[in-house]
């Protein structure tokens, strides 16, 4: 009877940048330095996205329409110009 064999892993290379990094990771599979079958799940509940506020200048009638869409769906106007812009990014 014949012992099972371990996957081999090759050690992760240092990286000098995010850039070379991100050119290394775009060519290679990661179960190649990764035994994925030892991998386990993880809950991260406390885990929000980061936002960060920025300042938009949109003419007062296209203000006075959204904020009488949000008010018919009753949600706040900025909540629903967030979800319209993720759906548009969606389709595109």
């Amino acid at each position: 009877m014949t012992k099972p064999t371990k996957p081999i892993t090759k050690p992760i290379p240092k990286f000098s940048s995010e850039a070379q990094e991100r050119a290394y990771w775009e060519k290679h599979d990661s179960s190649e330095h990764l035994d994925w079958s030892k991998a386990r799940k993880v809950a991260l509940p406390n885990l929000k996205p980061t936002t960060r506020t920025i300042s938009l200048r949109l003419p007062q009638h296209l203000l006075d329409s959204l904020k009488v869409a949000a008010n018919a769906r009753d949600v706040p106007y900025q909540s629903l110009i967030k979800v319209w812009l993720q759906e548009k990014l969606q389709s595109q």
